[in-house]
């Protein structure tokens, strides 16, 4: 006769823990997110050609203006800030640099993906510095295409008049990484408005009126006013893409390069970290 042996119940098998989300795992996951989205690379393009097209015209302007310089002919040096560099170019890659810094959050937030990317990654405010180190180096490469496009361009032109500056001229390096820099400044500006108020038409309203419309509404010629329109982006840049000295009998209070500087440090470093501490106490 036979009988029945007793077989154990099975153990559940212990779950297996899967690794720590590891940083740059993070920062390839941010890449991936920013390429995803079809019109980044068409607005960078077309933002690209319209920056170098600026400086372009500027100098083709006065290139046509040197042939008949009249009473008081500028200067070689005076053509670098207002030629390389024009405003309206310039402000335009502000504001597309700020939007497109907003959209990397905002969208997101819009589409829901951030409460995948929230239970995926609870360490939220690792995922917001991953989204500012991938946007900073995003917009630190264009900007250095289109600081270094603008005055190639705008100098190579002005050269047929023998107005030109080579980039050993004084001044030229710093106008060159003021501009370069000025992209990724007002994209993490952009990405911090993104994550406090994590909707799209408000954050561009925002970013748009502080960057661009705000400065001018302070004047220069009250210490207070000054200080409050030379603690701005815009003004920083402008500041830093002079290349002569400020005029000691003007009425204006004038910003000074070392403090134009640390705007450029202070903006992102501020709206970053204002993201963070946000995301980390608010829920999604």
């Amino acid at each position: 006769m036979t009988t029945l042996a007793s077989v154990p119940p099975a153990t559940p098998a212990a779950p297996v823990a899967e690794p720590p989300v590891r940083f740059r795992d993070l920062l390839a996951s941010e890449w991936i997110k920013i390429r995803s989205l079809r019109s980044i690379p068409w607005v960078l393009a077309f933002t690209t050609l319209f920056v170098i097209g600026s400086a372009a015209v500027a100098a083709l302007a006065d290139y046509h203006h040197l042939a008949d310089p009249g009473p008081n002919p500028r200067q070689s040096h005076d053509f670098l800030p207002f030629d390389a560099y024009p405003p309206g170019g310039y402000w335009t890659l502000m504001l597309v640099a700020g939007s497109i810094g907003a959209i990397t959050v905002v969208s997101e937030y819009s589409s829901g993906l951030i409460r995948t990317t929230t239970v995926a990654v609870p360490a939220r405010g690792s995922v917001v510095l991953a989204k500012a180190v991938v946007t900073a180096a995003l917009w630190t490469a264009v900007g250095t295409v289109v600081s270094t496009g603008s005055f190639l361009v705008s100098q190579a032109i002005l050269n047929g008049r023998h107005a030109g500056v080579p980039i050993t001229h004084p001044g030229v390096l710093r106008a060159l990484a003021a501009s370069a820099l000025v992209a990724p400044v007002c994209a993490l500006f952009g990405l911090g408005l993104g994550v406090l108020i994590r909707h799209s038409a408000t954050t561009m309203v925002t970013s748009t009126f502080t960057l661009i419309i705000l400065p001018p509404l302070f004047s220069t010629r009250t210490l207070w006013s000054a200080d409050v329109n030379h603690a701005m982006p815009v003004s920083a840049w402008q500041r830093l893409v002079e290349n002569w000295s400020p005029d000691p009998d003007s009425l204006a209070f004038t910003a000074t390069v070392p403090g134009s500087w640390i705007v450029y440090a202070l903006w992102p470093l501020i709206a970053v970290t204002l993201a963070v501490v946000v995301v980390r106490r608010r829920d999604v």
